[in-house]
């Protein structure tokens, strides 16, 4: 039977294994201890690698990405009522901590080159938000989808005119750079993941990097529980659960020993699709706009032309999905229909089908925030760029463990099914 060949996974090196058998051994079982601080030095090291800029980011190793959304804002001073500029095109944990805060994410669309957050729709939005509300929005919050960076250039230059500060969430952008400079060190906090289908993993995991050491403790306090320095536990200010395990903290240090590894092996299979694809009709591979945008390429990810027909299209959306098709939990709340308002054309989920019949695993790309129905009364500014993707684009296997003859199949099951151009 043919193995089946999973979209992305992070490959572990087996150098883990040292790093946690030294913290059983030393009875470091518990969220802090030598592999934290050394896996935040070792994060600290790589971001702050820069040959044109000067770069002193503190990092601070967390329990998720979504929990690094969530300090970052409050860093930020979001409160309950405060306005949000998030990014659509998006999964959820990047809209649910402003959500967490009592706060609003106010949605904006994105420009069809990155398909990131569109700098001058940011623009009208925040202007259009601060006559509406007499306020201006409290943070900015654009992400790095499937690995490509935004146009930080531009956000910054909005940023700068309202003086709003920015929030990157660089959670699939881990290794990704812009002129040369790893994404998450341009805004004032820049958010990292390390979950189990990212660059690299803890198996759960993630990270903030902060603009320098006083602001680090600060994110520090708050994630250990904002206990204040009593023999007894004295606590003035709200704090959470954060901090990363000793744990999980030794496998983010090995993971960083093949951390490039992975960032060529992923290049790789970029390089081995454009090859492979090139030249067929109606699916266009999603690539970086110029050199300054260097993508690590997390997912590889393309998209299908509406007149494209593929075999077995009349039989999409004909039964609710019962097995795991997005997350690494998997579904766990059984839909209670086949069909939204809001969904991929018949023939991206005709294909989906089709390379998960050749044990393939594919998705569709992530649905706007703007179009879900937890947040169908939040404000939106929209262009039509990502309800437009979201329909027509699909997700391709890519990790460490997808191989060049694993490219091969994947590329010649997609030609295969392909009936009418």
């Amino acid at each position: 039977m043919q193995k089946r060949i999973l979209l992305c996974l992070a490959h572990m090196s087996g150098k883990e294994m040292a790093f946690i058998q030294k913290a059983f051994d030393d009875n470091w079982v518990v969220p802090l201890g030598p592999n934290v601080d050394g896996f935040e030095k070792d994060l600290e090291g790589f971001v702050n690698h820069c040959e044109t800029t000067a770069l002193q980011k503190r990092v601070v190793a967390l329990s998720s990405g979504t929990a690094a959304v969530h300090l970052a804002l409050i860093a930020c001073g979001v409160k309950p009522g405060d306005e949000v500029m998030v990014q659509s095109f998006t999964f959820c944990a990047s809209a649910h901590p402003v959500a967490y805060l009592g706060a609003v994410p106010v949605f904006v669309d994105s420009e069809p080159d990155t398909w990131n957050m569109d700098p001058d729709l940011l623009d009208k939005a925040i202007a259009d938000r601060m006559t509406k509300t007499g306020r201006k929005p409290k943070a900015i919050l654009p992400v790095a989808l499937y690995g490509m960076p935004y146009q930080i250039d531009r956000i910054l230059e909005v940023a700068a005119k309202y003086d709003i500060p920015v929030i990157e969430d660089a959670a699939e952008g881990f290794g990704s750079r812009f002129d040369g400079r790893v994404l998450g060190t341009f805004g004032h906090y820049g958010v990292l993941s390390f979950n189990g289908n990212k660059m690299i993993t803890t198996s759960g995991g993630g990270a903030l990097i902060c603009p320098d050491d006083e602001a680090g403790r600060r994110i520090l306090f708050f994630a250990t529980q904002a206990r204040e320095s009593y023999p007894y536990y004295q606590h003035e200010h709200i704090g959470y659960n954060y901090r990363m395990s000793n744990i999980c903290a030794g496998i983010g240090r090995g993971q960083m020993t093949v951390l490039e590894e992975h960032i060529g092996h992923h290049k790789h299979i970029q390089a081995l699709y454009r090859e492979l694809l090139a030249g067929t009709e109606g699916v266009r591979l999603h690539e970086a706009p110029s050199p300054r945008f260097d993508s690590n390429y997390w997912l590889c990810t393309a998209t299908l032309s509406p007149e494209l027909r593929v075999k077995g299209q009349e039989n999409a959306y004909k039964e609710v999905i019962k097995n795991a098709v997005g997350g690494a939990a998997g579904v766990t709340h059984l839909a209670g229909s086949a069909t939204t308002d809001c969904q991929p054309n018949t023939n991206v989920e005709a294909l989906r089908m089709a390379l998960d019949a050749a044990n393939i695993e594919a998705r569709p790309l992530w649905k706007p925030m703007h179009r879900q129905p937890v947040y169908a009364s939040n404000p939106v500014y929209v262009n039509g760029v990502s309800e437009k993707l979201f329909k027509e684009g699909i997700c391709l296997p890519s990790g460490p463990w997808v191989t060049d003859e694993d490219v091969h199949y994947i590329v010649e099951q997609i030609k295969k099914n392909i009936v009418y151009l």
